[in-house]
């Protein structure tokens, strides 16, 4: 059976009426949180990243990181890559270390990732300042293809697509937060580079295999500058989809 996709966000042009797009839809920016199911600090920033999706105008994705596994539970949505992740943005932001619960905004600060207004603050800061998402990014399906459109601007960036859960029920049998039931939404579950973007417009079609890895999962494209050594750096545009039906 076709994955049927429906938009959640949008930024940049608006997606075909048939996938339901709010046409007056603008993000703010991209807010990644690195958090833990073993960490007692991050079930308020977890909280928080639930009301972040819910303003609708944040692309919102939660990397879980493995360096907690050994309080006494392995976080189940955990991997070495997201873990790899914050560690590349810690030497992008010329730190020293990582720590959770942490919020990275645009790929260009770093922040406490239960501050929900701080986030807002500094997701409104960079819109002000030229720092947001300035980039149109739109992603529609073409057959049975996604067709992933980026406007021009200046600059060089890669087109990544994250792959996420919608939401998960976990309760931990073990380590801090052992005998609590959390709702984790957006967890990442794979990242990829797709393609390159030298500042033209551009377009590329992704062919079915690779919306399988959607699965029951969402997808975000991200247009990801990144620094000399790869790093990710400062995000310029986004769009994120959702599988499921439209209603």
């Amino acid at each position: 059976m076709r994955l049927r996709f429906s938009v959640s966000l949008l930024a940049g042009i608006a997606l075909a009426s048939s996938l339901h797009a709010q046409e007056a839809a603008k993000i703010k920016g991209v807010v990644e949180l690195f958090t833990s199911q073993g960490c007692a600090s991050c079930p308020p920033a977890d909280a928080a990243f639930r009301k972040l999706i819910r303003q609708g105008d944040v692309v919102a994705l939660a990397y879980h990181v493995d360096y907690w596994n050994y309080l006494g539970w392995n976080d189940t949505m955990a991997s070495k890559d997201n873990t790899a992740r914050q560690y590349a943005y810690a030497r992008t932001l010329g730190r020293s270390g990582v720590y959770t619960p942490q919020a990275i905004v645009n790929g260009r600060d770093h922040m406490n990732g239960a501050d929900l207004d701080a986030i807002n603050v500094k997701l409104d800061d960079f819109q002000r300042v030229g720092e947001g998402l300035t980039i149109p990014v739109n992603a529609a399906m073409k057959g049975d293809e996604l067709e992933i459109r980026i406007g021009a601007g200046q600059g060089k960036a890669n087109v990544v697509i994250v792959y996420f859960d919608k939401e998960q029920m976990v309760a931990p049998k073990g380590g801090e937060n052992n005998g609590q039931q959390i709702a984790y939404m957006h967890a990442v579950s794979d990242v990829e580079t797709v393609g390159m973007w030298d500042g033209k417009a551009m377009s590329l079609v992704l062919p079915s295999n690779v919306l399988d890895k959607a699965g029951r999962r969402g997808m975000a494209v991200l247009l990801q500058s990144s620094t000399p050594s790869g790093d990710p750096a400062a995000i310029l545009g986004a769009t994120v989809l959702t599988v499921g039906s439209d209603g």
